[in-house]
C-alpha cells in the first residue's frame, strides 16, 4: 500500500474514535449544532479571499489533527464536555477529509494537496 493509502486509512480510524467520543460528551444538543461544529473547521477556506498563500495557511491550521485534540484536552483538563465534543468533532472532520482524499493544501492552488490533487486519482 502506499503512504497516501495508510493516511487515508489513518483518517477513517481517527472518524472511528473520535465520533463515539463527541457523542459520549454533547450535552444533549440539537441536531441543528451537530453540521455546524462538524463543518466549523471549514471557516479555514475563507483565508482564500486574501489569496492562495493565506488561504492554505488558514486551511491547513484549521484542519490539523492537533488542533482538535488540543481543544478536547482543554476540555478535558478545564472539566468542560462542551469543549471535549467539540474537539472530538473537529477530529471527526479532519479525519473525514483526510479518508476522502482531501489533504493539506499547498500554497499553488486549493486543489493541489499533501495527499495529491483534488480531482486526479490517486
Amino acid at each position: 500500500m502506499t503512504p497516501v493509502t495508510w493516511q487515508r486509512i489513518e483518517g477513517a480510524l481517527i472518524v472511528l474514535g473520535a465520533l463515539p467520543l463527541a457523542v459520549m460528551t454533547q450535552n444533549g444538543w440539537p441536531l441543528w449544532v451537530w453540521p455546524l461544529a462538524l463543518l466549523a473547521p471549514d471557516l479555514g477556506v475563507l483565508g482564500y479571499l486574501a489569496g492562495p498563500r493565506v488561504g492554505a495557511a488558514t486551511y491547513n491550521l484549521t484542519h490539523l489533527y492537533g488542533a482538535g485534540l488540543l481543544l478536547a484536552l482543554l476540555g478535558l483538563v478545564a472539566g468542560l464536555p462542551v469543549l471535549i465534543a467539540c474537539g472530538a468533532l473537529w477530529l471527526v472532520h479532519v479525519g473525514a477529509d483526510r479518508a476522502l482524499g482531501f489533504g493539506l493544501k499547498h500554497d499553488s492552488a486549493f486543489r493541489d494537496t499533501h495527499l495529491g490533487r483534488i480531482g486526479s486519482r490517486n
